[in-house]
Order: structure tokens, then sequence, then C-alpha cells
């Protein structure tokens, strides 16, 4: 029987992490490499991926960068065949990558529409229809999809964002159903507020901040970190009876 450090590692797996370049991908990758994966990080930063493989490579573990536009058709694709060129397979897919165009329905643009459901949604569709074939063929992986509360409740101003959400949220059972045969666990997490770059960007202000944080018993924000550890949860042996399930960690917020 594993003890309880081996059924939490990822030792020798092969993870690909969307969005790699700050925030939640950033600590999720760096968090897997930690526990022993080997991770390909993609993004359009090419700086801050290079930041993010450089704290890898400091844990001692192998990064590969590969730039992709996941706001397009082809960019998904891309990615993961620059994934499985690198790996052979994927074990552990991590659909990070995300947008947030802040607005109200009638303000909001169908360019912003578009371009959220093609990140949020479309993309993580994409890449694990291109990486699911080699996990079914081993009989088993991980499949994470970064969700948010705003697909599990209304978030005024965030239509585009919460309906990209609430389809993924959907995804994610659907790809647990069809995939669970396989040994191929599927879930979605669903943070609130995370102190990412661009969280901070949307609540940073103060003012704004207040009414949605005397919604949260816990009283604060969310730190990439913690979503992090919930991914790592998600990708290891410990999580095997899991599936189809979107999670939230949002400090208590969707228990009012």
């Amino acid at each position: 029987m594993q003890n309880p450090l081996e059924r939490f590692a990822v030792t020798g797996k092969r993870a690909l992490v969307t969005g790699g370049s700050k925030g939640i991908g950033a600590e999720a990758a760096i968090v897997l490499a930690q526990a022993g994966a080997e991770v390909a990080i993609t993004g359009r930063d090419r700086a801050g991926l290079q930041a993010t493989a450089d704290q890898i490579a400091a844990a001692g573990r192998k990064c590969t960068i590969i730039e992709a536009d996941l706001r397009t058709a082809a960019g998904p694709l891309q990615a993961a065949e620059a994934a499985l060129a690198a790996f052979g397979a994927i074990d552990i897919l991590i659909n990070n990558a995300g947008v947030s165009r802040v607005a109200s329905i009638l303000e909001s643009s169908l360019e912003d529409w578009e371009e959220t459901l093609a990140v949020n949604l479309r993309a993580p569709y994409l890449l694990a229809q291109a990486l699911a074939p080699k996990m079914i063929e081993q009989r088993g992986g991980k499949i994470v999809n970064v969700s948010s509360q705003a697909g599990v409740i209304a978030l005024e101003d965030h239509a585009a964002y919460a309906a990209s959400k609430g389809g993924l949220n959907m995804l994610t059972k659907v790809m647990a159903v069809e995939w669970g045969r396989y040994n191929i666990q599927v879930n979605a997490v669903a943070p609130t507020v995370i102190l990412t770059p661009m969280g901070t960007r949307v609540w940073g202000d103060p003012i704004k901040a207040a009414p949605m944080l005397a919604k949260i018993p816990l009283g604060r924000f969310g730190q990439p970190v913690e979503v992090a550890d919930l991914i790592l949860f998600l990708a290891s042996p410990a999580s095997d009876l899991i599936t189809g399930e979107t999670i939230l960690i949002d400090g208590g917020y969707t228990a009012l």
C-alpha cells in the first residue's frame, strides 16, 4: 500500500498546464513539478512562461515551454501536438487559461463574447479531445478544468464569463461520463476571487471588493497556491474515485 506522501505525489507523470505564465497556471505548474511531474506550460507571454520554467528548473524538474494562442481554433491543437511531441503522452491536463471581460450584457461586444467562449470553453474542449486518445490507450489520465464560482452562481457584469464557466462545468461532467471507463478522472475547480493579476485587476478597488468580501464567510479572497494545491490533489492518485465534480474553493461564498 502506498504511504500518504506517495498517494498525493505525481512522480513521473507528464503534465500540460495552459495559461502557465502567471497566476493559477504558474502556481499549478510549479506545485505539480514540486510533486514530481514533468511539466509543459502554454501561453502567449514568453517572458512569463520563462519565469515559470525557471522556478520549475530550480526544483530540478523538466519544463517545456509551448507558445500558443488559445483564442484561435488552431492554437489548442498546436499546443497538444507540441506536448505530445515532447512527452509522447500527457497524463495530466490542466485547462487553466482564461479571460474575463467585465461588462453588463447591454454593454458587451460580440468580440468579447466570442473571445471569452473561445479561450474558456472551446480551448479546453479541443485540448482534451486531442490528448484523451493517449490517455485512453494507456488506461489512465487526469483532467482538471479551472472553472469559477461564476459558473455556479450569477455574478453581475460577467455574462460571457459565467456562460463559459457554466459550460465548462457541464463539459467536465460529460468528459467524466464518456472517459470514466478508461480510468480517466475529469473534475473542475471553481474558485472565488483569487488574487492573480487578472483577479487584482478586476477586484483590486477596495470599494468594489467590499461587497464581495462581505459575502465570503472567511472574509478574504484566495491566493493562487491554494487553488494549485487542490489541483494537485485532483491530479494525484489520492483522488482516483472522484470524477465529474465541480469543487468550489470559495471561502464559503456559496454556503450562504
